[in-house]
């Protein structure tokens, strides 16, 4: 389960942002391409975050869809299976516009 030690790694990344302060909520983008399974996301964040400077910090996932740019039609697609070939000309030479993100976007300070 890669969860954990993402989850590991967001609260380093957190508890370096909010510098002390209580933090209320974590908000997280999690591209389709990035294989993590929100549920579980969540489950390891209760987990690592207990008994800690974080413990009660919820955390808000939005989901980023994959979406590929064709280099050939120039056209955009949305899929949801890992399959890189423009639905509009068949093609291959595709690019990724978005679905690998892994960031945490926001944070909300209490008393801040």
């Amino acid at each position: 389960m890669h969860e954990l030690s993402i989850c590991r790694s967001i609260s380093k990344i957190v508890e370096e942002h909010a510098v002390g302060r209580p933090v209320e909520t974590v908000r997280l983008d999690v591209g389709y391409l990035r294989q993590v399974v929100p549920a579980s996301l969540q489950y390891c964040w209760d987990i690592v975050v207990r008994d800690t400077e974080l413990a009660g910090a919820t955390m808000e996932i939005r989901h980023i869809p994959a979406i590929i740019s064709c280099r050939i039609c120039g056209e955009q697609t949305a899929i949801e299976v890992p399959v890189f070939r423009c639905i509009h000309c068949q093609s291959n030479e595709t690019d990724v516009v978005s679905g690998n993100e892994l960031f945490v976007t926001s944070l909300d300070l209490i008393g801040v």
